[in-house]
């Protein structure tokens, strides 16, 4: 499929605007630059519950529910390479997540790089997860029935979540949602050739999200297509978007899931760049997909027998 008109008219705004990648300004520019962009994911329903937390080793959340009675939850874990977001730049995609949906959404506001590398960024996602779970019960939410979602790097920490909690015998995940998820550092693939530049998200910008992140840790460590095992991971979902440099890698790491017998739909959308879930506020497409995700998180969760 050809370029989404709306994908044509962004990479066009952000070409007059002659606007420097992320990688050309220093982090904290890139960070207010990355919060300016906050409107771009369209408008934020009101909800009934919309609560700051914070976990015992100071981890800041925010709980989104337009309910008053226990609902399943959804973790939610931000984009932005590692490197930048927080709980306000996603605050318009949790909204719509949790209207949608039903559930309770829970936003983490993870330490970023480079002050806080690998694998720190997980550590906190998982830590924020295990205390929603021990604290079900004083949050109002039902966390027998537990999803976890994540766009670009947070889909990166949505898996480790997921697969980590396996590991230790942790909070019963049912369901991950990985939203054109990083899955490792390498800048080869078919799609890093074809949209390299000039698709919004670049290989320049990838290669220092990934610095940043990594530090001095052997990127073959961090991938996830070498994972040890696979198996015995909850179901899911993984999307990618056509003209998007990580579509390639995050459809490797949905086919490795499926060879190892997890149950995971990926859904490729034709035309779509990188970010068009984030920013579905000028990506129809965008509102769509959060639509169609809501629905179908709620319906898995619902079949959770607590």
């Amino acid at each position: 499929m050809t370029l989404h008109p709306q994908a044509k008219a962004f990479i066009e705004n952000i070409a007059q605007q002659g606007r420097p990648g992320w990688h050309e300004l220093d982090v904290e520019e890139s960070r207010e630059l990355y919060r300016s962009l906050a409107p771009l994911c369209g408008p934020r329903p009101n909800l009934q519950r919309i609560e700051e937390l914070q976990t015992d080793n100071g981890i800041r959340l925010r709980l989104y529910c337009d309910a008053s009675d226990p609902r399943p939850v959804i973790m939610f874990f931000h984009g932005g390479g590692w490197v930048l977001g927080d709980l306000a730049t996603h605050d318009g995609v949790c909204r719509r997540l949790a209207k949608e949906s039903g559930c309770a959404v829970v936003a983490v506001d993870y330490r970023l790089a480079p002050e806080i590398q690998y694998p720190g960024p997980i550590d906190d996602c998982y830590a924020a997860t295990e205390y929603v779970y021990q604290n079900a019960e004083s949050l109002s939410v039902d966390a027998s029935r537990l999803a976890v979602v994540g766009d670009s790097a947070g889909g990166y920490l949505a898996s480790v979540v997921a697969i980590r909690s396996r590991d230790r015998g942790g909070p019963p995940i049912a369901q991950q949602v990985l939203i054109y998820p990083a899955v490792e550092a390498n800048f080869d693939t078919g799609s890093y050739r074809s949209f390299a530049e000039g698709h919004g998200l670049t290989k320049a910008t990838m290669q220092w999200f990934w610095d940043q992140f990594l530090g001095e840790t052997d990127p073959a460590k961090a991938s996830l297509l070498n994972t040890e095992s696979l198996y015995d991971l909850p179901p899911g979902i993984v999307i990618t978007a056509e003209y998007d440099i990580l579509r390639d890698e995050g459809a490797a790491y949905a086919k490795r899931l499926a060879e190892c017998g997890v149950d995971i739909d990926h859904w490729r959308i034709e035309g779509m760049l990188h970010g068009f879930v984030h920013f579905a506020g000028v990506f129809d497409p965008g509102v769509e997909v959060i639509r169609q995700l809501a629905k179908q998180i709620e319906r898995k969760l619902t079949e959770v027998t607590s």
